[in-house]
């Protein structure tokens, strides 16, 4: 027993210097990875600074680049708009811009006459606006569906004195001929500035509307509450924001408020008048943007209920026809967002003079509507026909694509 405690005694010392040297051998080696990890980061991290230098080196170039670039097209844009400006009257106009429509209207409204003269006054007034992919990509209408409302800027390309715009002012007569005033309906025809009214007739024959928009599919915006012909070219689209555009406190002149000179008593239809529109509803239907006979009545009603007629026709009396033939007027009267008749525009327009009864017509949807009114200020719809040479809408403007969002619209 003695001899066997001896000899542990004596492996015991060589036991513990065995396991003191594999511990400091397990140290050491996780000691040299420790540092051969700490030299791999170290270098990795040398590496990652020296790319980062050199991407930051590249911006700062590249952006000098751009600023480089950015000052050579403003130098290059102001030389031409100097050479412009220096330039003989023959050549370019150093005033003129390069603005081309991108999208067109298309209008319940066939003609410019019954055109609203401000909009959202016909509610039941639709329209589509057809943006040109060709110049703006579908994408441009991302979120615009989200706006109750939109402003649109677009040009008066059915007025009737445009050409003379292109002239010089020294040998153009517009200024002549406009006089720079127009005659107001409000006023009973009293002439104001151009600048202080919504005429048509401008030195530039831009307008601004605004309209509901009631949905948004690819590049197909579905408005109503519009005051626009069919066929209008729209320059730009703009969301209507009511803290900035809505002014609180902004005043205007007494005679823009008298509103009541424009309304008429009432509008009756005759008995036989929805007949004759349910005839012309069999062509109308597949291209209307209304969902029945009964609607878009709604819609003549709505329209009619504001006093359509130039300032001359409600001032000149109906027995001034009874000397002349009898025969049809053309329309040449642009009543659009205008809020104004212009001097250029005073003459008949949308008139049958037939034994005494003077017959105004009313063109919606292709469809012409005839109405009389009496010094009452009543107006009787009489009947409805299809209108010959009115183009008529397309498969982007009528009611079953919009069905979904017009019926929603309703309920």
């Amino acid at each position: 027993m003695v001899m066997a405690g001896s000899e542990n005694s004596r492996w015991l010392p060589e036991t513990i210097l065995l396991a003191f040297t594999f511990t400091a051998a397990i140290s050491a080696t996780a000691t040299a990875t420790a540092a051969l990890s700490l030299y791999a980061f170290r270098k990795k991290s040398r590496g990652l600074e020296s790319r980062i230098q050199e991407l930051e080196t590249s911006l700062e170039s590249s952006s000098k680049k751009c600023a480089a670039e950015r000052q050579g097209r403003i130098r290059a844009q102001q030389a031409l708009r100097k050479s412009l400006e220096q330039s003989d009257s023959n050549k370019l106009n150093p005033a003129s811009y390069p603005m081309t429509p991108i999208a067109t209207i298309q209008s319940c409204f066939s003609t410019r006459n019954g055109t609203p003269r401000q909009p959202l006054i016909v509610p039941l007034a639709r329209a589509c606006l057809l943006l040109d992919s060709g110049r703006v990509p579908p994408q441009a209408l991302e979120g615009l569906a989200e706006y109750s409302h939109c402003w649109i800027l677009y040009v008066f390309h059915l007025n009737t004195d445009l050409e003379k715009l292109w002239k010089e002012p020294s040998r153009s007569k517009f200024k002549a001929k406009v006089g720079g005033q127009v005659r107001v309906p409000r006023l009973k025809g009293g002439k104001m500035g151009v600048l202080a009214t919504r005429s048509p007739h401008r030195p530039c024959p831009i307008g601004l509307t605004v309209a509901k928009v009631e949905a948004v599919h690819g590049q197909v915006i579905l408005l109503s509450g519009v005051d626009l012909v069919n066929g209008t070219p729209v320059l730009d689209i703009k969301p209507y924001l009511p803290y900035s555009d809505s002014i609180q406190g902004a005043t205007v002149p007494q005679w823009v408020t008298a509103d009541s000179s424009l309304a008429v008593a009432s509008v009756n239809f005759s008995p036989d008048f929805y007949s004759t529109l349910a005839s012309c509803w069999m062509t109308i239907e597949q291209q209307s943007l209304y969902s029945s006979p009964d609607e878009f009545q709604s819609l003549i009603k709505q329209v009619l209920s504001w006093d359509i007629r130039s300032v001359s026709q409600r001032n000149r009396p109906h027995d001034a026809f009874l000397k002349k033939e009898p025969h049809v007027k053309d329309n040449p009267l642009s009543n659009g967002e205008d809020g104004c008749d212009a001097e250029s525009d005073d003459v008949s327009e949308g008139i049958v003079e037939d034994l005494g009864n003077v017959t105004y017509h009313l063109i919606l949807e292709g469809v012409d509507v005839s109405y009389r009114i009496d010094n009452d200020s009543v107006v009787i719809v009489e009947k409805a026909i299809l209108s010959n040479g009115i183009k008529r809408g397309t498969s982007h403007c009528n009611y079953m694509m919009w069905r979904d969002e017009l019926d929603s619209e309703t309920n």
